[in-house]
């Protein structure tokens, strides 16, 4: 966050001073939850390189010659298949579903802890996780457009992006939900 922080203040990105406030805050919900349902060190390094991946999209250039969608030449505009996928869609997948798995291990926790429940990765419950997830990234789609709204010249991208932006969620927190079912040891 520091080195965040201090690029975006040599770049003079304002838009990215508006989400490392938007990152702490997070940070702070995060360690509220954490101390609420002890998140596994496993889950607190998937969303500290989501956050590291996030921060890096926003400020880190694109070499010479990389393609990228937009005025901005940063990772989150690099196209990695030309036309087809953006670092911003892969980023998009991976935090959802990281926000998806975090769902499923609060529920977990909460039921456990509050009602003595072992729960069981049943269809319903991971449908709700899913959702939550992917509600989640609709609620990061609020703040881009905050973002738009009141900062010039953002790197946001228009309806297409956020379309894409919402599928890319809903992508991640379906293999999310998939990995809980099918991957945990019997």
């Amino acid at each position: 966050m520091i080195a965040a922080v201090a690029g975006a203040m040599v770049q003079g990105n304002k838009e990215f001073v508006f989400y490392i406030v938007v990152m702490l805050v997070l940070i702070g919900v995060v360690t509220l939850v954490h101390r609420a349902v002890t998140l596994t060190t496993t889950l607190l390094w998937a969303l500290s390189l989501w956050g590291l991946l996030h921060m890096a999209g926003g400020l880190v250039p694109l070499p010479k010659g990389w393609p990228f969608n937009g005025d901005h030449a940063v990772f989150y505009s690099w196209w990695i298949i030309p036309q087809r996928l953006k670092f911003d869609q892969v980023v998009h997948a991976y935090g959802f579903g990281v926000t998806t798995w975090v769902c499923w291990h609060c529920m977990k926790a909460s039921l456990r802890r509050g009602f003595g429940i072992h729960l069981k990765p049943t269809f319903g419950m991971l449908v709700i996780c899913a959702a939550a997830g992917c509600g989640f990234g609709a609620l990061n789609e609020v703040v881009e457009f905050i973002a738009v709204l009141t900062i010039p010249n953002t790197n946001v991208g228009g309806y297409t992006n956020t379309g894409w932006d919402l599928v890319s969620n809903m992508i991640g927190a379906t293999l999310a939900v998939c990995i809980i079912r099918f991957g945990r040891k019997s």
